[in-house]
């Protein structure tokens, strides 16, 4: 499974694509959060918080991380060397976290440089130094479950198609309704508000944002992640046999 990693990340920096989304991801995080102005500006929020960042990054997020994993296994399709791969001397499961780990690690890599924005902010508030930590970390150890998930509902659509853009536009439709989708239809069912709004990623995101990390959320982006990364086994022993 090293091997599958180490080839992924190779991949990745071996072309523009590891770049890129490092940078498009600071870069555009950064603009919203300190330069263009709007309700995500945190130097006109009045509050020395990440609050901004963690209800901007799910969004940017629902675009990058298919645009990295929309290649995964949909480029081995079109290229001819699912075959191959298939007869490596792993099993399905090795693979298919060698690629996720992989994908994981990249946007793990573009996420590390935003911790001085916790530094940044901290000194700028009155006194120096007050930032509440605790939904800060809290909030970072949401947005890494959240990732993990992201990442699974991507890898799973590069095995739907050859086509690395349908497979793009089906992740990002995935990885939306599963954040936004659910606290969408709890309004359309009031009486079933806290029910369906409890199905979704944003509600137990905002959850571990207060500070607390609840078991309930953890093993949900972790039911989340591991049930699309059996859909992706499923593919390939289908495809395989």
């Amino acid at each position: 499974m090293k091997s599958i990693v180490l080839r992924e990340i190779k991949s990745f920096f071996g072309s523009p694509i590891g770049y890129l989304v490092i940078a498009i991801f600071l870069i555009s995080n950064g603009l919203f959060l300190w330069v263009f102005q709007g309700e995500y500006n945190i130097l006109n929020t009045g509050f020395a918080d990440l609050t901004p960042f963690f209800t901007l990054a799910p969004w940017i997020l629902t675009f990058l991380i298919p645009a990295v994993t929309m290649r995964s296994f949909s480029d081995e399709k079109k290229q001819g060397t699912i075959e191959l791969l298939l007869t490596k001397p792993l099993s399905i499961w090795q693979i298919v976290n060698g690629k996720f780990i992989g994908s994981l690690l990249l946007i793990i890599m573009a996420i590390i440089p935003t911790f001085i924005y916790v530094k940044v902010v901290s000194s700028l508030g009155l006194p120096e130094g007050n930032i509440d930590m605790g939904s800060t970390i809290g909030s970072y150890f949401g947005l890494l479950f959240l990732i993990a998930a992201y990442t699974a509902i991507g890898i799973f659509t590069s095995t739907l198609s050859e086509n690395q853009i349908v497979a793009f536009i089906i992740a990002v439709f995935l990885c939306f309704f599963f954040y936004f989708g659910f606290e969408g239809l709890s309004t359309i069912v009031p009486g079933f508000m806290n029910v369906i709004s409890s199905l979704g990623m944003q509600n137990h995101f905002k959850s571990m944002s207060r500070g607390v990390i609840d078991t309930r959320d953890v093993i949900y982006f972790l039911s989340i992640t591991v049930l699309f990364l059996s859909f992706t086994v499923y593919q390939l022993k289908s495809f395989k046999s």
